[in-house]
């Protein structure tokens, strides 16, 4: 028996709207009780580093999905973080497909954003801000482009240059994070920062802020003090709640609760989830599933075909 194995980013790119479909779908069947959405397992390693193991189950395609992703820090320089994608037939539980998933991860991701901002900004909203210009950051700015006709994008980082926007379209640079996030419709947070990088307090109600932040412990892109004060939505409330750093400081230290959560991705695309108050900021924090990475790695093989 042979399966695709796709390794070093290589294999199809998909179109964004075409990663955009599939992650939606996931998020109707999770509704619909047609997928399942375990929480993340964190598996420690002897002597430092970890590996994080996202698993999920799109019960339609026949599908069980595991993507693992070791931390494995490094004597001398930058640790080493790799993440491998399987699919496996719940019909017959042969392997299906192995990927590399760097670039699937951050298509993943951003077109979860992308999801998130096509339900949750104002109808009229025209002014973008991206806070990061990695390619997440990237990627975001590319996903957000297809589901809103933004006519006025800024973004920041703290080593851009204006060499840096080559290749990004119509965008200015800002001074600051704070100077990009201010009159934004919506902003999206793409950074590995470990403190708060905008003043949510400044935004106007009815502003749009994702976060993705990272897995590290109590990382955070908005101080968690002013959630209370936002009405808070998550891709997974469950695992937002269990895994965000943000979320989890706010519980700790300002009585946030799962009930603080408004919805999720799940609630919002069925329907079942309330719509933003429109009376205050609007935050949505993603930590990243596996039904995300299910759905892309499915896209992928079935391209294959």
């Amino acid at each position: 028996m042979s399966i695709p194995i796709i390794a070093d980013g290589s294999g199809p790119v998909l179109p964004e709207t075409a990663v955009q479909a599939r992650v939606r779908e996931a998020f109707a069947q999770l509704a619909a009780g047609r997928a399942v959405q375990p929480q993340q397992v964190v598996t420690d390693l002897p002597g430092g580093g970890d590996v994080i193991a996202y698993q999920a189950v799109l019960a339609d395609a026949g599908v069980y999905a595991v993507k693992v992703s070791p931390y494995l820090p490094q004597p001398e320089g930058k640790a080493v973080v790799t993440a491998w994608t399987l699919l496996l037939s719940t019909r017959t539980g042969e392997p299906l497909l192995l990927a590399d998933a760097g670039r699937l991860t951050t298509e993943r991701t951003a077109a979860t954003t992308a999801l998130a901002v096509d339900l949750l900004a104002r109808p009229g909203a025209r002014s973008l801000a991206v806070v990061g210009l990695g390619p997440v950051g990237r990627a975001h700015l590319r996903h957000a482009r297809a589901v809103r006709a933004f006519d006025d994008v800024r973004v920041y980082s703290r080593t851009a240059t204006e060499a840096d926007l080559d290749g990004l379209g119509e965008v200015k640079l800002a001074g600051s994070a704070d100077e990009a996030a201010e009159g934004a419709d919506v902003v999206l947070l793409c950074t590995s920062a470990a403190a708060p990088v905008i003043d949510v307090r400044r935004l106007s109600p009815g502003t749009l802020v994702t976060s993705i932040s990272t897995n590290a412990p109590m990382a955070h892109e908005i101080d968690p003090a002013a959630l209370p004060g936002l009405d808070v939505y998550a891709d997974h409330a469950p695992a937002a709640h269990a895994a965000a750093g943000d979320l989890r400081i706010a519980a700790a230290e300002h009585g946030f609760t799962l009930q603080s959560i408004r919805g999720d991705l799940a609630g919002l695309v069925s329907g079942s989830a309330p719509a933003p108050t429109g009376g205050r900021p609007v935050y949505f924090r993603s930590v990243g599933l596996g039904i995300e990475d299910a759905a892309v790695a499915l896209a992928v093989l079935e391209s294959l075909a």
